[in-house]
């Protein structure tokens, strides 16, 4: 009985065993297949020949157009802000970052499954008809947006200047839609502004400055830097920097937007990718202006990127005092990386940290005090920055406009007059100072 016993546990661990065993055989060849290159190449080939030959409209396509649209595939299953970008994109997208283009003025990127809008560009063809953050696009032109990608949809919207365009918007809190028709016009991408959307910069009474970032662009701390210069010499005690609707933009600028206010070598915002040797760290340089004065920094849900990097570092490092909504929570790198033909691929490969090593992405940055406006109150402020705008409107119209608050403004206002009258009180007042080169290590 005992040796029949031991044969039977012999038996069934034998049994487990090779099970066990066929199971992880299966698993590693299906591994195997899954990344062996010759093989999913030869798939991949074996497709395009057929789509090629079989398609009922194939004559029409050339392989270019077949390997392009598999290309823009591949990159749209990765995550919503990697795609491939043909020649015309990767243009579109160097205009965006470096001079003008013909459009209707919108920030678009997908969020969950819909294509919505981030960033509505002021005194823009979609200013003025009233579209918002926040809104999604449902159909554009005689196209259903559902499930486009934010690329396509750049490309359906762009054109040349005076061209009209058709585009259906949906408001998602309680399913209401809209059509407008937008005419195209020469976005200028003017990325330091006013509070009336000019480069004036005038300090008023109370001497706090205001500047708006649109977006982050390649000479936006220069613009940036200008502004704060002018405003300066009319004595100002505070700055509110305003970054609401702000989509982003270009990652060093955002750094050097930072390293304006903060002493030299501070850590401003780490990159983290795949590969943990290549962790970047972006800190202040020793040189150039180091402003010390009192600043507030305005957010909303339409702060994404490069502004959250920005609102973030200066939360972190008690800079700043954030006020307004929780922003979008969008904090991943893109590598735009050329390749033949003048296309180019626009590639996630790292996640922005703070200072703290606070993750940005999908959580977004929460404001030391909450303050925000109701899409009517955010309309009117908008209009508020236009006086084009205002010029269009009856003088019952405009003075309704005129009379609505921008709360969020007035509480940093508020709050950085306070701290000026509280320094001054103490003999405290900082001043804008630059900083000496200091001896590196």
């Amino acid at each position: 009985m005992k040796n029949r016993w031991l044969y039977s546990t012999v038996v069934l661990a034998l049994g487990v065993n090779l099970f066990l065993g066929a199971q992880v055989y299966v698993r590693s060849a299906d591994e195997a297949g899954k990344n062996d290159v010759y093989r999913n190449l030869r798939l991949f080939t074996q497709v395009l020949e057929r789509v090629r030959q079989d398609y009922v409209d194939g004559a029409d396509l050339s392989y270019q157009d077949l390997v392009y649209g598999a290309l823009k595939g591949m990159l749209n299953t990765l995550d919503p802000h990697s795609e491939f970008l043909d020649p015309r994109k990767y243009g579109d997208f160097r205009d965006d970052t470096e001079g003008a283009y013909g459009g209707v003025g919108l920030q678009i990127n997908v969020v969950g499954d819909f294509l919505t809008v981030i960033g509505v560009m002021d005194d823009s063809p979609s200013s003025r008809v009233g579209i918002r953050s926040g809104q999604r696009i449902v159909r554009i032109n005689d196209r259903d947006a559902a499930g486009m990608a934010a690329a396509d949809a750049v490309v359906l919207l762009r054109g040349v200047p005076g061209t009209e365009v058709r585009m259906t918007v949906e408001q998602p809190d309680n399913g209401a839609r809209q059509e407008h028709t937008l005419k195209r016009e020469i976005i200028k991408i003017e990325t330091v502004t006013d509070a009336r959307g000019g480069r004036d910069f005038k300090l008023g009474e109370d001497r706090i400055g205001y500047v708006r970032l649109a977006q982050f662009g390649e000479r936006t701390a220069g613009e940036l830097e200008t502004a704060i210069q002018r405003l300066e010499a009319q004595g100002m005690v505070g700055l509110v920097v305003d970054l609401r609707n702000n989509p982003g933009g270009l990652l060093d600028q955002a750094a050097k937007v930072c390293s304006l206010f903060l002493p030299p070598r501070t850590l401003v915002v780490t990159t983290e990718g795949r590969d943990p040797s290549e962790r970047r760290e972006f800190r202040v340089p020793t040189r150039g202006s180091h402003y010390e004065f009192p600043l507030a920094i305005l957010v909303n849900e339409g702060s994404a990127s490069a502004s959250e990097i920005v609102a973030g570092c200066m939360q972190d490092l008690k800079r700043a005092v954030v006020v307004g909504e929780r922003t979008f929570g969008k904090g991943s790198v893109q590598s735009v990386i050329e390749i033949q033909d003048g296309a180019a691929l626009r590639l996630t490969t790292a996640k922005y940290y703070t200072p703290s090593h606070k993750v940005i992405h999908e959580q977004g940055i929460t404001p030391d005090i909450l303050a925000s406006l109701t899409p009517e109150e955010e309309r009117a402020i908008d209009l508020q920055r236009s006086p084009g705008m205002l010029a269009t409107l009856t003088p019952t119209e405009r003075e309704e406009v005129l009379a609505v608050r921008d709360e969020p403004l007035e509480r940093a206002r508020d709050l950085l007059k306070g701290m000026a009258l509280f320094a001054q009180r103490n003999g405290k007042l900082a001043k804008a100072s630059k900083v000496p080169s200091l001896p590196r290590n």
